[in-house]
């Protein structure tokens, strides 16, 4: 049953390049979208605090994105809707006669890029439209933060949105059409670098969104190619060298990647170079596969659902084959269904959860499946649609056949609980080399 009262937080789907673009200078388009969804998550906290201690409606009214994906991001016990078209004006008086027409009473509108807004300045809202028509929560860059009503009102048209006189403009029109108002506590918009500066220092330091850390041991044949599908504006590249005797570092650095030295064996290379990282975003990618294009927006829509906390790309080869193709097939069928990609498939984890588990078990072969079962036990494993792509090298010189067998002898008997020295031992039989990294 709905309330007589509503909140409606006002807002867009974050998408790096399409959200916050005038902070895309200062943070990068994916940081500028990151901070979009964490202003947009806080200020939800808190109309939920709200909710539970009066009797009111949340609704979340926004720009962008499915309404599942919306679900997906913010959750339950939420009425979900869509922006109308045209101006900001527009859209709001659309949003509020919506509201009216479903039986409100009293109706408040937000954004959701204030992070000084706590509960008492929603209940002073509300409270104040017992006794006044209108309510408005200026903004210090003219505009305004909150608009509340207890009837449709014409107080959006012919304001130039985004000017500094918005505020001054919709108070001059509501008095003169006789409406009694309320001003709340003026409040800054994270909408300029200069604000982001002065009010959230932490999200102004430079730093990537995603790092992506690859370790290496003798990799001059692919590292550069490597390297290079992995650069992108959002994505620090950071390669930890076990001890190459060949052209590895050198190539790395030329390609634009930072270097670290670091122990040999691919658990440890990459818990160094998860040491090192600075990206929000976690990134292991093996020296010998590519990533797709557009890998960092792939990324960030994946970590949309806050219940994914590890994601990896769909599995495919460079080894043009028709059995190949049926072992990529099977391998996809067993990641989706049974949540547990292998490490060539580039997995990605927020710092944060990366850190609950410890990062990876440093042990001879099968970190990757290790540190997966260890990461599922904290949420949901997804797998991206979009392919990584790594070399077939590997089938080419063990043999289709039998380099698959071994892959499935050392799964299974991972599932089995088999120790990780004994499952070496059988990688060592089965290809005749010493699986170092």
């Amino acid at each position: 049953m709905l309330r007589s009262d509503r909140l409606i937080i006002f807002g867009r789907y974050p998408v790096p390049g399409r959200t916050k673009t005038r902070l895309t200078p200062l943070l990068g388009a994916a940081r500028a979208a990151d901070l979009q969804r964490d202003l947009t998550e806080r200020t939800l906290r808190t109309d939920r605090w709200v909710a539970r201690r009066r009797p009111v409606d949340l609704e979340a009214c926004f720009e962008g994105g499915s309404l599942s994906k919306l679900r997906r991001w913010l959750g339950p016990n939420l009425i979900f809707s869509q922006q109308s078209s045209g101006d900001l004006g527009e859209r709001m008086k659309a949003a509020f006669l919506q509201a009216f027409q479903q039986g409100a009473q009293q109706v408040l509108l937000h954004g959701t890029d204030i992070p000084d807004l706590t509960t008492r300045h929603i209940d002073e809202a509300f409270d104040a439209l017992k006794t006044h028509d209108l309510v408005l929560g200026p903004s210090t860059d003219g505009g305004y933060w909150l608009v509340g009503l207890k009837k449709p009102a014409d107080l959006f048209d012919g304001i130039e949105w985004g000017s500094s006189s918005v505020f001054d403009k919709t108070a001059a029109a509501a008095l003169g059409q006789g409406l009694s108002l309320h001003v709340l506590s003026p409040l800054t918009d994270m909408d300029t670098g200069e604000a982001v500066r002065h009010r959230m220092p932490d999200w102004a330091r430079s730093r990537p969104y995603v790092s992506v850390i690859l370790p290496a041991l003798n990799e001059e044949a692919h590292i550069v190619e490597t390297i290079l599908s992995a650069r992108n504006p959002d994505a620090e590249i950071l390669v930890v060298d076990g001890g190459s005797g060949d052209r590895t570092v050198e190539q790395a650095e030329r390609a634009g990647a930072a270097v670290i030295r670091g122990p040999r064996g691919r658990a440890l290379q990459q818990n160094r170079g998860a040491r090192e990282a600075k990206g929000s975003v976690l990134l292991f990618l093996h020296a010998d596969t590519r990533l797709p294009e557009d890998y960092v927006a792939q990324v960030f829509e994946t970590l949309m659902d806050r219940r994914v906390v590890l994601g990896a790309f769909r599995f495919k080869t460079d080894l043009h084959r028709p059995l190949m193709r049926g072992i990529e097939f099977t391998t996809n069928i067993r990641s989706r269904y049974l949540r547990l990609p292998y490490g060539d498939q580039a997995l990605f984890v927020r710092r944060s959860c990366f850190q609950a588990v410890g990062g990876f078990p440093e042990m001879p072969i099968a970190e990757d499946l290790f540190f997966v079962r260890l990461v599922s036990n904290l949420g949901r494993i997804a797998v991206v649609p979009s392919p990584a792509i790594t070399s077939g090298r590997r089938w080419k010189e063990g043999g289709v056949l039998r380099t698959t067998l071994i892959n499935q002898l050392i799964l299974a008997g991972f599932a089995l609980g088999i120790s990780p020295e004994t499952l070496a031992g059988l990688y060592r039989r089965g290809t005749g080399k010493k699986r170092t990294i």
